[in-house]
């Protein structure tokens, strides 16, 4: 997977939104080049219409993606997220060795464990949750979703800004109480979600029995860089994704979905016993060890950040401190 700051898809198709001019268009994407899609090439008003019936709907894309038609260089349009959610939904602690990782230097600072025998116990501690444990939620705003075209503003008020890369569920079908086996017949598509993370403010520290407070950490503007490619679920190996981010060239996060403590199906069921999951909707899956927490090594302004998911292309994040995005 090259690293590139140029947006560039590793896949056969994808739909992407770009700028036109004070609008903002639907397009189809292939190789290195755009067109625009309407309500009649669509077959569907708006593009959470067409997710809703994703399935013969990438059908007709795949087949206009070989046609003849107004395409135009992908360099030469400003991309913007691929997505307009009604709801995202986060998923904490999925990496099944991020979280091993985490658990045991807690146990070797507080316990007289050596660090093997704590990895030992956080694996197999790891392995019931997995077993018969169930994923961790919580929500994110949509307006917080943005694309390549918007900086990173870092607000003044911390100095410990953090990122973590994710694989994101785009969802199509309306998903509500579904089975675990029937869930993948739910999911149109995937694209790359860097999930921001104020980290000093995860937790009250008025109340700390209140426990986590992810409006505040996770929702200031800008918070959740989506995109640029909305790529079909047929084309995306979401079992053995290579995820990775670079900050300023060097490699900070670098795993695989393989690692996943609770997989894309479990996820979708598990989210969807609640509350309906809508066409369009964004369901994270969680990030792998790597970030900033883990380096101590936090956002600062100028920073840029690159992040790449196998057959999803790539996003550049450029990160500006508050008031001075341009």
């Amino acid at each position: 997977m090259t690293m590139t700051s140029h947006p560039r898809l590793d896949n056969r198709f994808a739909l992407a939104r770009y700028r036109d001019g004070a609008e903002v268009r639907l397009g189809l994407v292939a190789g290195d080049r755009i067109r625009p899609v309407g309500p009649d090439e669509l077959g569907a008003p708006d593009l959470n219409a067409f997710l809703a019936d994703a399935f013969a709907g990438w059908e007709r894309m795949a087949a206009l993606a070989e046609t003849d038609g107004p395409w135009r260089p992908l360099d030469e349009v400003v991309l913007t997220a691929p997505v307009e959610p009604r709801q995202v939904l986060q998923t904490g602690a999925n990496y099944r060795q991020h979280v091993i990782e985490l658990v045991a230097a807690g146990l070797t600072n507080n316990t007289d464990r050596t660090p093997e025998e704590a990895r030992a116990f956080a694996a197999d501690m790891m392995d019931e949750r997995a077993a018969s444990g169930e994923p961790y939620f919580f929500i994110g705003l949509p307006a917080c979703v943005v694309g390549d075209d918007v900086p990173l503003a870092l607000p003044p008020y911390s100095e410990v800004h953090d990122w973590e890369l994710e694989l994101a569920v785009v969802i199509g079908r309306e998903a509500f109480r579904v089975s675990r086996e029937d869930a993948m017949e739910h999911v149109a598509g995937y694209t790359i979600v860097n999930d921001i993370t104020t980290r000093d403010l995860v937790f009250r520290k008025d109340m700390r029995e209140i426990g986590t407070d992810w409006y505040r950490s996770k929702n200031a503007p800008g918070f959740l860089p989506t995109g640029p490619f909305l790529v079909p679920a047929g084309l995306v190996d979401e079992k053995d994704a290579r995820v990775r981010l670079e900050l300023n060239g060097q490699t900070m996060q670098d795993s695989s979905t393989s690692d996943l403590l609770f997989d894309i199906p479990a996820l979708i069921s598990a989210a969807s016993q609640t509350m309906p999951l809508l066409p369009g909707d964004l369901l994270l899956t969680g990030s792998p060890a790597g970030n900033g927490q883990h380096w101590k090594r936090f956002l600062r302004d100028g920073d840029v950040m690159t992040g790449a998911i196998s057959g999803l292309g790539a996003q550049v994040v450029r990160c500006v401190a508050e008031g001075t995005a341009r």
